[in-house]
């Protein structure tokens, strides 16, 4: 018998970073030059010593399997347990397609009964963020509650996300999904303790439980389960819109000692080596406050700025507060500001997008957020 197993959501489609997901899921998508968003959940969940996490997976999951593999990179490899991908299959006469977080998990009943597991730990593969989950799970052992949500104050767009409210002992007794107005500050970081039981009963209970945020923890409020609020005070974002992933790389940039990126041994974010050659700054490059991602070749100007991988900025061109994806090529005398350019694109000589507002750049729409300057 276990302790406590982990299963990640990365299902859904994301489509409010537009065309970066057309072809991948969410936590495959570039992070701070080197990163995937998933490197912080499985880097999580290695430092916190689990040795189980199923993979839930339905829309474009081929990048995303192939980058994590068997896990080794975050040393989750193992043999009685590690990675597994829990992809939609064939049932009877039906394919098993998700209908929501809860319905996700319902699906795959018989990997968590395969464990016998005590609780369950349910997590988002798409936030940015460092956390030992032990901590949560002793206070749901101690608190002997069903449940246990972790949340974090939110000063802004707090009604994209589940809205809590606890009593003096921090037990929620108010839950509400992406309310107009959110009554509270304090927000579900979509990160679950479940006693395994009791995620069976709510689970099972109704054919109609699709959705933790919409369905389960509501319904959980009203059967009088105990459930228990677990406060995080570190940086966190949920990065599923193209402002708050512009935003979390600003971020980085602006502080030198962002999660402790570049100095900790303690949780430590690990991410897959590509093997590729190292970022080389030709006679004409000059970078200031920036991260430049391996196999990346400026001779350009890069001004707080992050460069993913296989990147190529040529002469002349000024980048300034921008996020460049994988294998971006930008031509001569580009000018570019606060836009995040989608992987491959290539962006033409003289080539010029200036903008106020966070702008994605993308193959199709070249020419709708930009123009040619001679």
């Amino acid at each position: 018998m276990k302790k406590i197993i982990s299963m990640i959501l990365v299902g859904g489609k994301g489509t409010r970073l537009g065309e970066i997901t057309n072809e991948k899921a969410k936590p495959a998508v570039s992070f701070g030059g080197k990163y995937r968003l998933i490197d912080f959940t499985l880097s999580n969940i290695s430092n916190s010593n689990i040795d189980v996490c199923g993979i839930i997976t339905q829309y474009e999951p081929l990048e995303l399997i192939n980058y994590i593999g068997n896990g080794t990179s975050w040393d989750l490899d193992y043999v009685d347990g590690g990675i597994r991908f829990l992809t939609p299959y064939l049932k009877k006469d039906s394919i098993l397609w998700q209908k929501g977080t809860g319905h996700a998990v319902k699906q795959f009943f018989d990997f968590i009964n395969n464990y016998d597991t005590e609780y369950v730990l349910i997590l988002p593969g798409d936030h940015i963020y460092k956390m030992d989950y032990m901590p949560m799970l002793k206070a749901t052992e101690a608190a002997n509650s069903d449940i246990t949500i972790a949340s974090t104050n939110l000063f802004e767009e707090s009604n994209r996300f589940g809205v809590i409210e606890t009593d003096d002992n921090n037990f929620i007794i108010g839950f509400e999904e992406k309310p107009d107005k959110p009554n509270s500050n304090k927000v579900s970081m979509g990160i679950y303790i479940f006693k395994t039981k009791v995620l069976e009963e709510l689970l099972f209970g109704d054919d109609k439980m699709y959705d933790f945020g919409n369905d389960i923890i509501p319904y959980a409020l009203k059967a009088n389960k105990k459930i228990l609020n677990y406060d995080f005070n570190g940086y966190w974002r949920d990065v599923g819109t193209i402002e708050s992933l512009f935003r979390a790389n600003m971020d980085m940039l602006n502080d030198s000692n962002f999660l402790e990126l570049n100095s900790s041994k303690n949780l430590p974010v690990f991410s897959r080596s590509l093997n590729l050659e190292p970022h080389v700054i030709l006679n004409n490059g000059l970078v200031r406050a920036s991260v430049i991602a391996d196999g990346s070749q400026i001779d350009g100007e890069i001004n707080h700025s992050v460069i993913a991988y296989k990147a190529i900025v040529k002469k002349g061109s000024v980048i300034k507060n921008c996020c460049l994806l994988s294998n971006v090529v930008i031509e001569e005398n580009v000018k570019l500001e606060k836009a995040i350019v989608n992987e491959q694109v290539v962006l033409p000589k003289n080539y010029q997008s200036i903008n106020s507002d966070i702008t994605l750049i993308t193959k199709d729409n070249l020419f709708e957020v930009g123009e040619i300057v001679e």
